[in-house]
């Protein structure tokens, strides 16, 4: 099948392209809002054969190279796939670009990395995925995986971990005290929480700031599917200093099958020694929070390789998924 070379197009007329299923799906409003540097397609005989849009002046740090972001990434087959990266890769450098990563739909808070290792288990909610080849059309446009992340099942929510009891005792003892979310306050919840992730996340790999009001956007929208009892807020005093925001896996349902399944989100702390064990604290709770609504199982959610959570999951759950973000020197 004839393929066009890849142009460069406004985001909403690449959102026009009608996408295979399989593709994370994008509205033109998202194309748009999402604000890329560019956005590329490649057309051929059926219709869009592979796109993606760019990013080069709004970007996380890395090092002293220049990062150039790829993301809202699709192709239908690996040819399709390398011939956009290709041609990605050279406008990034273009643009003074030495380094490219992707997929990322312009920073880490938005849809980013591939999964590389499938596992048994089914797409659960909110969990980005791509067709399994998708890695393979980095791989052969001299992209290799540059981060890793993974995704963790706890099967035994009975399960508690003894030093859990003296680690609440030192925190009830300091004044940290732990609620569940009120959805009749959920904006000024919403803040709260807010004022943790800005904070814990400052460290992350490839961390960007991200305002309030577009954090408080993506939280709004699955508002509806949330259960209190299963978000979390830490406080000490006036201050929020930790959350654990689970939420259902709403696609068992979807699929017909019984709701089973609790999705830790985002666990996050604030980074101060006093607050040591907090978060383990939380995930317990959660999993406890959980089993008393009937769920049997907790996805721990896209953890960082080297990141905390990661052993605080390795005490309950065992890996399911994994993931790799990608990058490639563009000197």
């Amino acid at each position: 099948m004839t393929l066009s070379p890849a142009r460069i197009v406004e985001p909403r007329e690449m959102a026009d392209h009608r996408a295979p299923e399989t593709w994370p799906q994008l509205t033109a409003d998202e194309a748009e809002s999402h604000a890329p540097d560019a956005s590329m397609i490649a057309t051929g005989d059926a219709g869009l054969r592979a796109r993606c849009s760019l990013w080069w002046r709004d970007v996380p740090p890395y090092g002293t190279e220049r990062l150039g972001v790829i993301g809202h990434y699709g192709a239908r087959t690996e040819a399709d796939g390398v011939a956009l990266l290709q041609a990605a890769a050279t406008e990034l450098a273009r643009q003074g670009c030495t380094f490219a990563v992707g997929p990322m739909d312009g920073n880490t808070w938005r849809r980013y990395r591939l999964v590389v290792e499938r596992g048994s288990e089914p797409p659960f909610f909110l969990e980005p995925t791509n067709p399994d080849d998708w890695p393979a059309h980095y791989a052969a446009a001299g992209f290799t995986p540059l981060s890793h992340y993974f995704s963790a099942l706890a099967t035994d929510l009975s399960r508690r971990d003894e030093r859990m009891a003296a680690v609440a005792d030192r925190l009830t003892g300091v004044g940290v005290t732990i609620r569940q979310i009120e959805l009749t306050q959920f904006d000024r919840d919403l803040q709260r929480i807010y004022g943790v992730a800005e904070v814990a996340f400052r460290e992350a790999f490839l961390y960007t700031p991200l305002p309030e009001q577009a954090f408080a956007m993506q939280y709004q929208r699955i508002r509806q599917y949330l259960r209190p009892e299963l978000v979390l807020i830490a406080e000490h005093g006036e201050r929020a200093v930790g959350f654990a925001f689970t939420i259902p896996d709403v696609l068992e349902r979807a699929r017909g099958v019984p709701s089973r399944t609790a999705i830790i989100k985002t666990l996050a702390v604030v980074p101060d020694r006093t607050y040591a064990g907090l978060g383990s604290l939380l995930s317990g709770r959660s999993h406890a929070a959980a089993g008393a609504l009937g769920y049997d199982r907790v996805i721990h959610a896209l953890m960082h390789e080297s990141n905390k959570s990661r052993n605080i999951s390795a005490h309950t759950g065992q890996p399911l998924r994994r993931y790799a973000l990608f990058g490639r020197s563009l000197t």
